[in-house]
């Protein structure tokens, strides 16, 4: 076996391990709840990684495939419409059969055949479609953490899943950093993987701006909460404004205010915890951010001018000046003024994999960076996260640009 097999083998199953290991101190009935229509059952999400190797990989290139249960490649397909029907996204937390069990033993079998494919003579032909389904995985292990945030937040108890606090609470002296202006390649570059959407490189042009040298801090928002940020619609963009009043918000999405403090709790996997001031803000929306943004500008006073920076803006900081910033990369996912769109000259991929990315590029908005909740392989420079104006339980944050130096 050659070393790139035996690499592609050994990232496959520590992916497929890592898995399983973020659900070993859930219990089944955990793994089955659904809390909203966006998120889903972390059951789901162990099978539907396991959906993608037998439908996109094994289906195509093992001899004599055989569904395991063919009833299931419609219960854990996802979006890939191409591909055939699918089980309806709110009703994924009814599927109560498979039980967990029988799921992690489809996992095995699905396990034990794309290794056998991969020390075989296949492994030209399915190679890239492991390497994504190891990157999907990655993805999906993001969501399991996300969506079991979301679900034990609406448990009264407010129950951990885990005593491990995955933010940095140090105290870091603010800064702009003057980013470089002019021409600029953006994009991918290199030979490993990546995703359709971060190619091909292009040429872009930036005005002169600065960014933060840090993300914004808990501290800060608490601020913008008690100058009454939520109840001034002259800091929200009039869709933002509107959505603000209809869902009724007042804070982050994971902040808990009690009667008897003006200083709220936050949960998180730790459980419900005192507010960190130091710890970044994290679980805002698009509104939210811009909201703040615009707010800061206007009344703290090292913050005037400051906007949201543009994608292309925050790729440049990262790759120029990333000695001088604070979490770039590993606590939250950080909103740009950006929308989601192709890049001058994007294909998406073609064949199985076709419908990935490309026919999301459609009222969202970008986000760069990582959260404390991506698995440490799946970051990268390039990397264009995406989601709607509105969405708020992932782990998205803000650092601030403005013009000029």
């Amino acid at each position: 076996m050659t070393d790139a097999r035996l690499s592609l083998l050994d990232r496959f199953q520590a992916s497929r391990k890592h898995s399983t290991n973020l659900i070993r101190d859930l219990s089944p009935e955990d793994c089955q709840a659904q809390s909203m229509d966006d998120a889903s059952p972390a059951k789901w999400h162990l099978a539907h990684v396991t959906w993608f190797y037998e439908v996109m990989v094994l289906k195509q290139f093992e001899p004599s495939f055989k569904f395991w249960n063919p009833h299931y490649a419609v219960l854990f397909n996802s979006y890939y419409n191409g591909v055939g029907d699918r089980h309806p996204r709110p009703k994924r937390g009814l599927l109560t059969r498979p039980s967990l069990t029988e799921v992690l033993e489809w996992r095995r079998d699905i396990d034990r055949r794309i290794t056998t494919l991969l020390t075989s003579a296949h492994v030209p032909d399915c190679a890239w479609l492991i390497e994504l389904g190891i990157n999907h995985e990655q993805q999906h292990q993001e969501l399991l953490l996300t969506d079991i945030q979301h679900l034990f937040f609406n448990n009264s108890l407010y129950p951990a899943y885990s005593t491990l606090n995955r933010l940095s609470t140090v105290k870091t002296q603010f800064a702009w950093i003057v980013g470089e202006s002019g021409l600029h390649e953006v994009g991918y570059t290199g030979q490993d993987f990546h995703f359709d959407n971060e190619s091909p490189r292009h040429t872009t042009f930036l005005q002169p701006h600065s960014l933060s040298n840090t993300l914004i801090k808990n501290h800060e928002w608490l601020a913008f909460i008690q100058s009454g940020g939520y109840r001034q619609s002259r800091w929200w963009l009039d869709e933002g404004w509107a959505w603000v009043q209809r869902e009724n918000i007042i804070a982050p999405l994971y902040w808990i205010s009690s009667d008897d403090s003006s200083v709220p709790s936050c949960f998180s996997l730790t459980g419900n915890q005192p507010l960190e001031p130091e710890a970044p803000v994290t679980n805002i929306s698009f509104f939210e951010a811009d909201a703040f943004a615009r707010w800061a500008s206007e009344s703290v006073g090292h913050y005037a001018g400051a906007r949201l920076p543009t994608e292309f803006e925050w790729e440049v900081f990262a790759k120029t000046q990333r000695q001088y910033a604070h979490s770039l990369f590993g606590e939250v996912w950080q909103w740009t003024s950006s929308p989601y769109s192709p890049y001058p000259g994007y294909q998406p991929w073609g064949g199985i994999a076709g419908e990935y990315n490309g026919k999301f590029m459609v009222n969202q908005m970008v986000l760069r960076g990582s959260s404390a909740y991506t698995t440490a392989e799946h970051s990268r420079t390039s990397y264009r996260n995406f989601f709607p104006t509105h969405a708020r339980w992932q782990m998205t944050g803000l650092r601030l640009a403005k013009d000029g130096s």
